[in-house]
């Protein structure tokens, strides 16, 4: 067991979220037991992952999608209150880490989509005007549709290919969850292909319009890697239980 204060400072010397403009609040969102036994992770705190929360008692519930994002409505009412219910009820903490955790180099998402799928990081299209989230890089030279086909089998979800070309591809830019606009970035910057997780409207046709192929491989699919390390990495160093929890989604 190990109070929740240590574990807090541990993530936010790791992951520094001070560096980041997000869209929600990064660290401690709902505030539960001061000492930590169980911590569950998993993508987003719906109310299915509270649940399994609860069956286990867990102390703490570690997630990328939290709660509070920017511009939604404040008012805890419907569904915003049964899951707050849910934590504050059962004493859980609910803790969450969405852009630092994207862009962590060796826990992140995006270098943990690389390392699943074999590509080399060269590094980040976005290191001086962004927040370092646009990763790129290079895979072994194959066809557009084999990309697909290798992005299906590692992360179990059949990606949307919108083809830009008709080239091979090699050189690669990706960022995961709901990045598609850095498509345009990763075109200007003569990448063969982008991966992101969702796709909109106007993706097909900056794809087709800027000769990059791109391929909506989902959000949740690419996003689960991040926040399992991250629990991994927590129940190394302390004396905690630790479990993922992977909540279907197929979006």
């Amino acid at each position: 067991m190990t109070e929740r204060r240590v574990l807090l400072e541990d993530m936010k010397s790791l992951l520094a979220p001070q560096r980041f403009k997000d869209f929600t609040v990064n660290g401690l969102q709902v505030e539960g037991s001061e000492r930590v036994r169980r911590v569950m992770s998993g993508v987003t705190a719906s109310q299915n992952l509270l649940d399994e929360a609860v069956a286990w008692q867990a102390d703490m519930v570690l997630v990328h999608h939290g709660y509070f994002w920017k511009n939604e409505p404040v008012a805890i009412t419907g569904m915003k209150q049964r899951r707050i219910a849910t934590l504050l009820g059962h004493d859980i903490n609910l803790v969450a880490w969405h852009l630092p955790l994207d862009a962590h180099s060796t826990l992140g998402n995006n270098v943990l989509l690389a390392q699943r799928m074999g590509w080399t990081v060269r590094g980040v299209l976005d290191g001086e005007v962004g927040q370092g989230l646009l990763y790129h890089g290079e895979m072994a030279e194959c066809s557009q549709q084999t990309l697909a086909e290798q992005l299906h089998q590692q992360l179990a979800h059949k990606p949307l290919m919108i083809s830009g070309h008709d080239r091979p591809v090699r050189r690669i830019a990706w960022c995961t969850g709901g990045a598609q606009d850095m498509i345009i970035d990763a075109a200007e910057a003569g990448m063969d292909a982008f991966v992101s997780g969702e796709v909109s409207e106007r993706t097909t046709h900056l794809a087709r319009e800027m000769g990059i192929t791109y391929y909506a491989a989902g959000h949740h699919a690419t996003e689960r890697d991040g926040i399992r390390a991250l629990g991994e990495w927590l129940a190394q160093r302390h004396d905690i239980e630790h479990r993922f929890v992977d909540i279907d989604n197929p979006v």
